[in-house]
């Protein structure tokens, strides 16, 4: 493994803690913050259950574990992806969005850091019509 290489499953990895330790857990324990950060979300309207909120933490978990797997890590970054732009307009309303969208930012850094072709495809010029 060169070192490229190993710099992305290190990064991978400590994202990978960040989501479970600081995200995920959340979702799945009762914490006495929990409630008061929910109501702070919605506002007087209650639509986001604890059950709602479990099943975000599945998906977290899901996504994590799929990008941290090399051949499904792909599909794991866009899924984180998406998770995270919901997170960015979750925590538009309570607090800063700038960490949401650097996760997001370093999950494609690391993917791209653990496989060469995500940079290639990425920074590459696109060919012109009818080049193959």
């Amino acid at each position: 493994m060169n070192k490229k290489a190993l710099a992305g499953w290190i990064l991978s990895a400590l994202i990978a803690l960040f989501l479970f330790a600081g995200g995920a857990r959340g979702k799945f324990y009762e914490l006495p913050e929990r409630e008061e950060r929910l109501a702070q979300i919605e506002g007087k309207e209650r639509m986001v259950t604890t059950e709602v909120v479990a099943e975000y933490g599945i998906f977290e978990v899901v996504a994590v574990l799929l990008f941290l797997i090399p051949h499904t890590a792909f599909i794991g970054a866009i899924l984180l992806s998406a998770y995270l732009g919901g997170a960015v307009a979750t925590h538009d309303r309570i607090e800063s969005w700038i960490l949401p969208i650097a996760i997001g930012v370093l999950v494609w850094v690391a993917l791209g850091l653990r496989d060469n072709r995500v940079f290639a495809n990425a920074f590459s010029r696109p060919r012109p019509k009818g080049e193959t």
